[in-house]
């Protein structure tokens, strides 16, 4: 563990190598660093969107919009009982936002924040963090958009960090660390645009 400040150099040596920090919960001011020996990935030629997620998207429910509310993204991230967001989290992203190296998806209607989702960029390798939903679908929505993006521009790998029963259904999987690893190398030479 430690206290000491994540600078943006940390975090993009530790997530170069296949490392990300998190906190115990919400107040604690350390972070301890995960290495996880199964990675959640979703191929993104292999990303899947249901039907009825389909139809959602066709209605155009949401004003979907990127990079115009990071730090709320992350604040709605970390407010459910059980968060790995604390402050030095929170300031650490929001200043590799301001570098350009983190992005939010965010789901708006009838201008209010409804849902999103926010992670680091490097090379062709996009970061999951984290995402919320206030309603129905908006974090799927956010989570297509995302991958749409990615696909658009040249990414090669979105690392969900851990596989969930939610991500399994967009064809998320999950993969030995050695793998995983020979699939960040390989993004992180690649000139993507997000």
């Amino acid at each position: 563990m430690t206290k000491g400040f994540l600078s943006a150099e940390l975090l993009v040596y530790a997530y170069s190598k296949g490392v990300f920090p998190m906190a115990e919960h919400r107040e604690d001011a350390s972070v301890i660093w995960i290495e996880p020996k199964k990675r959640g990935v979703i191929p993104l030629d292999g990303f899947h969107i249901s039907h009825s997620l389909r139809c959602v998207i066709r209605k155009n429910i949401f004003d979907v919009k990127v990079d115009t509310a990071f730090r709320d993204v992350m604040l709605n991230c970390a407010d459910r009982d059980e968060t790995w967001i604390n402050d030095q989290i929170l300031d650490a992203y929001c200043n590799l936002f301001d570098l350009g190296l983190a992005h939010s998806v965010e789901c708006w209607r009838e201008e209010k924040l409804v849902g999103g989702l926010y992670g680091v960029s490097l090379g062709g390798a996009f970061f999951g963090e984290s995402m919320f939903s206030k309603e129905t679908n908006a974090s799927k929505v956010a989570l297509c958009v995302l991958v749409e993006r990615l696909k658009a521009g040249g990414y090669t790998l979105l690392d969900t960090q851990f596989l969930t029963a939610h991500l399994a259904t967009f064809g998320g999987i999950e993969i030995p660390q050695e793998e995983y690893l020979i699939l960040l190398e390989r993004a992180l030479d690649i000139k993507a645009s997000f």
